[in-house]
């Protein structure tokens, strides 16, 4: 089924076996895919789940096409344990690389932050934005899962949604920084043979500010460097995330 073209839905879309498009879902799989009527590919509902569909015409007349569920998928390519990035809003639209790249890595959550440093001021349409870049990237790089992309929020507020007594589970939490003889992220993630969620924190241009790093240790987070070299804050996100996913996979033994 590696052939097969895949679409994400909204969990609302299924009734009875039976997939209702949208007008945008209807025109990608007809005048994008390509496909036809009688053809199959597989719907995921971004929330665990893939399903065999074959496309058919839609009788009711509300849309031009609909799909019906032939058969459920049992896939797992998930990290096994959730991961959630904080990054600090980079400068343009280089968060949309950012979204797109991670959400390939296999992150859970992502949480774009305003710090100190940080140039740009997003208006309300980049949610929505960030959204379908995550859909797209879930759907080529074969996940169950659509990362959910949360609201913008200052620093401080990010901080706060991860003090200890505000988690019902066992986090993990790293902030990245240059310029210092911090542990190194890889030795970090190596010493602790029980992760159980891992939340890492990355940077804009120019860095955390002292006093950004003296609040993110005061809730909880371990300060890692991701090595001697300067990191771009689009790359940084990459990086360590990269180092997560490979250490949980070898780890858990996912893929085997």
């Amino acid at each position: 089924m590696a052939d097969l073209q895949r679409l994400a839905i909204a969990s609302h879309q299924i009734n009875r076996e039976k997939v209702f498009l949208t007008v945008e879902q209807d025109h990608y799989l007809r005048r994008v895919l390509r496909l036809e009527v009688g053809e199959k590919f597989i719907v995921m509902d971004g929330e665990g789940k893939w399903w065999l569909a074959k496309l058919t015409l839609d009788i009711s007349g509300k849309t031009g096409l609909t799909a019906v569920l032939e058969q459920e998928i049992l896939i797992q390519n998930e990290l096994p344990i959730k991961v959630i990035l904080i990054c600090a809003l980079p400068k343009g639209n280089n968060f949309d690389e950012v979204v797109r790249q991670s959400t390939e890595l296999g992150v859970t959550q992502i949480l774009p932050v305003i710090s100190s440093r940080t140039l740009l001021q997003p208006s309300p349409q980049k949610l929505k934005r960030w959204h379908k870049i995550a859909t797209e990237a879930a759907e080529q790089s074969e996940r169950q899962v659509v990362p959910k992309i949360r609201e913008t929020v200052e620093y401080s507020v990010a901080l706060s949604l991860f003090e200890n007594e505000n988690l019902s589970t066992n986090y993990h939490k790293y902030i990245c920084v240059a310029r210092n003889s911090y542990p190194l992220l890889l030795e970090s993630l190596l010493d602790n043979s029980k992760l159980e969620s891992i939340v890492i924190a990355t940077g804009p241009e120019g860095g955390w500010t002292d006093g950004e790093i003296e609040a993110a240790i005061a809730t909880g987070f371990q300060v890692v460097s991701l090595g001697k070299r300067i990191l771009r804050a689009v790359t940084a996100p990459i990086v360590a995330l990269s180092l997560v996913a490979a250490i949980l996979e070898r780890s858990r033994g996912v893929g085997e």
